[in-house]
């Protein structure tokens, strides 16, 4: 990033941007889709955040560091676990999202929908 990376705002807001997989900018650098962020009336930097698909992915990385170890080895608890919480953080709405899963997750597209209707059955009840 060039610009103040030592500010207060720029430090507040680099854990969240981290997690989000997006990329921070100086204020000039900004495109219209990117969010700039001021500090008392002053732009201080700029957020580009990532497109869908890259934030899937930054997602399941995440995850697995959470888990400390690839999807694919955890149990199928933890693997419907998994999936509640990508399913909550809305990463079906993904185009090939469950397939991107499927993968991570080291089981059949035909298993993460098991898993979704499991839980919406569940939700039913």
């Amino acid at each position: 990033m060039t610009g103040p990376a030592d500010h207060p705002l720029v430090a507040a807001v680099k854990p969240l941007v981290d997690a989000m997989g997006a990329e921070l900018l100086g204020p000039g650098q900004a495109r219209a889709d990117d969010v700039v962020l001021a500090w008392e009336g002053e732009d201080v930097v700029a957020v580009r955040l990532p497109q869908l698909s890259e934030s899937l992915d930054h997602i399941l990385t995440a995850m697995e560091r959470r888990y400390g170890m690839p999807l694919a080895g955890l149990d199928r608890r933890a693997k419907q676990a998994v999936v509640r919480s990508l399913e909550a953080r809305g990463a079906f709405s993904v185009r090939h999202g469950v397939e991107t899963v499927a993968s991570a997750l080291g089981v059949s597209r035909f298993t993460v929908y098991n898993y979704l209707n499991r839980e919406k059955a569940a939700g039913e009840g």
